[in-house]
């Protein structure tokens, strides 16, 4: 018996559509409502894409490898006391090159002096070497004569200097004529000083600032040359607390004059002992006599005029 076409085809369209759908009442949603995990066009930013790429791989020239941070070496210190001493002394004498000048007390002695000697605290080594070098190279002065609470101090920096200290110095300093009206108590010599310990200083520099026996100080000194005296019996206790020294220099200001009271007592005490007497470069003395200079015009004097009679003087 003969199928009809219509049968056989609308089976085989059945097979192949597969199972009937079943109809559901929830709505499917679209693709849009769901946020996606890849970033619109809108949303795309190439310079983050940019920063991410190595900085190697924009050069044409220089390799990645060449463009990396180099690793960091340590240091290793250098071996100061491997170099000779000469260089080592060298060394010390650059430090300490802001420092000369004679050493007192002084108000800027911390940003001056203070800060520089911590190199001292570094070994005993570099203690011994650097401390020898500094204080044999400059003087000391003996009295201190800053203005202020240091000028009248009892303690002066000889004083408050320890004894190994005062061993290597070489030369001091004693400043007459500041407090020439009335001197300090504190200017005194006893063994609180430490003279005693400066046994291998050679030299004494007196340097005279004023001298009040000038007509300038007329009417201000004190009688029967007290500063003279005073300087005198000074300078005589510091020469007696050191016996070793033999030489004495003397230096001055402009307006102190060599034949003056007060330089003439000074250089009595240094030739009574037999010092080998030095002179300054600044004041520019030497062993020949001072040459006195013309004295000064005075304008303001009245002015005499001779009108021809021997007997008759006319001041105008």
């Amino acid at each position: 018996m003969r199928r009809k076409a219509g049968t056989s085809k609308g089976s085989r369209a059945a097979k192949a559509s597969g199972p009937t759908p079943v109809s559901s009442n929830l709505a499917t949603p679209l693709s849009s409502a769901y946020p996606s995990t890849y970033a619109s066009e809108a949303e795309y930013d190439i310079n983050d894409e940019v920063s991410k790429i190595p900085i190697g791989a924009l050069t044409l020239d220089v390799s990645a490898s060449q463009l990396r941070k180099p690793r960091r070496e340590k240091l290793r210190p250098f071996r100061f006391l491997d170099l000779p001493s000469e260089l080592r002394l060298k060394v010390y004498d650059y430090h300490f090159a802001n420092t000369d000048g004679v050493l007192d007390l002084d108000y800027d002695n911390y940003k001056r002096i203070h800060q520089k000697l911590a190199i001292l605290r570094t070994c005993s080594t570099i203690y011994q070497e650097a401390s020898y070098l500094f204080y044999s190279t400059r003087p000391v002065r003996i009295f201190s004569t800053t203005p202020g609470r240091f000028f009248k101090t009892k303690k002066p920096l000889l004083a408050r200097m320890k004894p190994n200290q005062r061993s290597c110095l070489s030369s001091l300093e004693l400043r007459l004529g500041p407090g020439w009206s009335s001197p300090p108590r504190g200017w005194v010599v006893n063994p609180a000083l430490g003279l005693s310990d400066c046994v291998n200083v050679t030299r004494i520099t007196v340097y005279v600032e004023c001298d009040p026996g000038n007509d300038f100080f007329r009417g201000f000194r004190q009688p029967d040359n007290f500063y003279e005296r005073f300087s005198k019996a000074l300078l005589t206790s510091v020469l007696d607390e050191m016996s070793w020294v033999r030489r004495i220099e003397f230096e001055a200001r402009p307006n102190v004059k060599k034949s003056g009271a007060l330089m003439r007592g000074l250089i009595e005490v240094a030739t009574t002992r037999g010092l080998t007497i030095l002179w300054g470069e600044e004041r520019g003395w030497t062993d020949a006599e001072e040459v006195e200079p013309a004295p000064a015009l005075n304008l303001n004097a009245p002015l005499h005029v001779d009108y021809g009679s021997p007997g008759i003087m006319v001041a105008v």
